[in-house]
This record gives structure tokens, sequence and C-alpha cells, in this order.
């Protein structure tokens, strides 16, 4: 498995060891995670040295799971271990789809250039064009090029949604969390709060991987958990195992500015997508729901935020989003403030 100790490889390292497959956990670290049995051998190597990987891989394996596949150069570095890799998983994104007028999340910062797609979004779904300009039409060049390999080496990706759980470096949750950390007594969102963006937690995405090792084939699959829940449920739902509560401010329209209203899951349309496909070929069914998941998520993320400024504890999230867009409580003031005089 390449990738292993990153959010999603924790977890499904664990779910194919319990399932009895002997993993090899390659990293570029070599780490090992503390929940993994003994039986797991941990390998380090840099997947960008195509030698290395090869060595890593061996002799052969029957599945190779790819969770740091991002480009058209990793789709070429897998085609060329087809002679000694059974088949392969590839995590891929939901990010890769447009709607039927060419939005899609490269043009959401655009005026009305937010994605308007079916609910939910079936894997025929148009994709952007693949191309070396964004992370999504990265994504579906890496995509096509694996799928070409037909027989040669079946490839399963999965086109994951807004991925959570424990070890994420950019975790959406951060949003409520850090709120109800700081006492924070109201919260404003926008587009009424019924935004809605298909979160699937760590252990979901392990279960497809482990269920498509199972059943190898050439296939693209989304991934989700069983419900896409609001914006503000997700608030309520944080709120309620933080004993915490907060009165919510509803904006009808978008955000009046980028640190008043908007959160890591705003979007004037709802992205929710089709996990039929999944449970019809592979037979998935969902391991955990969001609501169930979220205890260990809260514990984990407060726990990194302990003694630490959040921009520390998550860079990556500081650098995706801003470091005065998220928690920015004196603008949110002001607005409110103006909000409730009438202005």
């Amino acid at each position: 498995m390449l990738g292993a100790t990153g959010q999603v490889g924790r977890a499904a390292v664990r779910a194919l060891a319990a399932d009895g497959w002997e993993v090899r956990a390659a990293s570029r670290g070599g780490a090992r995670d503390a929940d993994w049995p003994s039986e797991v051998r941990t390998v380090q190597v840099d997947r960008e040295d195509d030698a290395a990987l090869a060595a890593a891989v061996g002799d052969g394996c029957d599945v190779l799971v790819d969770m740091v596949a991002f480009h058209t150069g990793h789709a070429r570095q897998l085609r060329a271990l087809a002679d000694r890799v059974g088949s392969a998983v590839v995590v891929s994104s939901g990010a890769v789809y447009e709607d039927d007028h060419g939005r899609s999340f490269d043009t959401q910062g655009l005026p009305d250039g937010f994605p308007h797609c079916p609910v939910p979004i079936p894997e025929t779904q148009s994709t952007v064009a693949p191309g070396d300009s964004t992370y999504g039409t990265r994504k579906v060049a890496l995509e096509r090029d694996l799928l070409t390999a037909g027989d040669e080496l079946p490839v399963t990706l999965l086109r994951a949604g807004a991925i959570h759980g424990p070890y994420c470096r950019t975790p959406r949750e951060l949003y409520f969390v850090k709120r109800a950390l700081d006492g924070r007594p109201v919260r404003v969102l926008a587009y009424g709060g019924l935004s809605r963006f298909h979160p699937v937690h760590v252990s979901n995405v392990a279960e497809l991987i482990r269920l498509a090792a199972l059943r190898p084939g050439s296939r693209v699959l989304n991934a989700g958990d069983p419900e896409a829940p609001t914006v503000s449920a997700i608030g309520d739902a944080i709120d309620a195992v933080l004993g915490h509560r907060s009165e919510t401010v509803l904006i009808d329209g978008p955000p009046p500015s980028h640190s008043v209203g908007e959160t890591p899951w705003s979007g004037a349309h709802p992205v929710v997508y089709d996990m039929s496909a999944a449970e019809r070929e592979l037979g998935y069914r969902a391991v955990t729901t969001y609501e169930e998941s979220l205890p260990a998520t809260v514990e984990w993320l407060a726990a990194q935020l302990h003694g630490r400024e959040w921009t520390e504890a998550f860079p990556k999230m500081a650098q995706n989003y801003g470091r005065d867009a998220l928690f920015n409580y004196p603008d949110e003031d002001a607005w409110l403030k103006q909000h409730r005089s009438g202005g």
C-alpha cells in the first residue's frame, strides 16, 4: 500500500489486515501506526522514485493500493508494474465532476460558478477535461490513463467525497470544533445553512478498498457516507459532542465575505454522490455514519489543538483556507452588529 501512514491509509491497512491480507505498508517515512497488527510489514519508499517503487513491489503483489496517485506520471508508474501486480485500487476524487454547463470546483470562485450537478451524482456524470492545470484535471487524466490499462491492470478508482476522521491535514470539522472550544456563542451560515458536501469517513473508504481488493475490475466508483448532512446539521452534531450550544444566524444567499458565513462545506448547490454502483458492484455497506464517527474525530482534533494555535496544528488547513478567514471573529461580530441593527 502506498501512502499507508496518511489519513485513509492507516484505516485501510487495518481493514485489509483484519481481512487476512499480508500487508506491506509503504510510506515516505516508513513509520508504523500503533493500531496496526504486528504482522504488517512497513516499507520506506518515495513513490516519486521509480526504482524505489519497483523495489518495494519486489516480486509482485496481488493488490496494490495507492492513496497518493495524483497525475499521469503516477499512472505510468503503476502501469509499468502491471506484470507484477494482480490489480490496483486507487483513490481519486469527486472533484473531477462538472455540471452540464461546464461548472466544477475549478470555477466555484467565479460568479455563478459553483457546479449544479444532479442529486445524487452518478459516476456517469461528465468530468472536467484531463490536463495538468488543477487538482481535478490531473485526477481525470490519472483516471483515464489507468482505465486504458484494461485487463493488463484492472484498477478500481474511488472518487472520494469530503474525507473526514482522525489524521486529516485539512479537517473541515475544525471549523465548528475550534469555535466550540473557544466558547464562541454564535455561528453565521450562508445559503440558509443548507449546503451539503458529501462526506466520507476514513473507515468507509477503507471498506470500499477492502471490497475492491476482493473483486478486481476496471471501474470508477463514488465513495461516500450513507448520508450527506447539511452544514447546519454538522454544526449541531459537533456542538452536541462537545456539550456546546451555539446560536445559528442564517444568510439566505452567499457569504457577504470570505470571513463571514463561509465554511469548508459551503456551496450554492448540494454535492451528493450516488453510492448505488458501489453497493451493486462491491456489495458495499457503510461501516459508520457521519454522526457515529464524530466523537473520535472531535477528540482527535481537540487533542491536536491543545496548547497550540490552529495554524501550527494544521498548517495545510491555514494554507488552503487562509489564516484570517475561518475564525475571524471581529469581522463576524461587526457584520452581526450591522445585521441586528437592520443594516
